[in-house]
């Protein structure tokens, strides 16, 4: 199991994902995106970590309909 993410996490993340903020599955990718974003390198891991779950769970239930 995984660790538990902070509220101030998911809610940086949501914030950019309403503004329109495009990610992908790759915590590779979506570090990078999050790069110059982000004060720190922690924070971004754990930013780009749950954003890849996230993604990977939608497209997990496209996939299913």
């Amino acid at each position: 199991m995984g660790k538990i993410k902070s509220k101030s996490v998911k809610r940086a993340a949501e914030v950019l994902v309403e503004k329109g903020v495009e990610f992908t599955d790759s915590f590779e990718k979506n570090k990078k995106i999050l790069e110059g974003v982000t004060p720190s390198k922690k924070l971004r891991n754990q930013m780009a970590g749950l954003l890849a779950k996230l993604k990977k769970r939608e497209l997990a239930i496209k996939a299913k309909k």
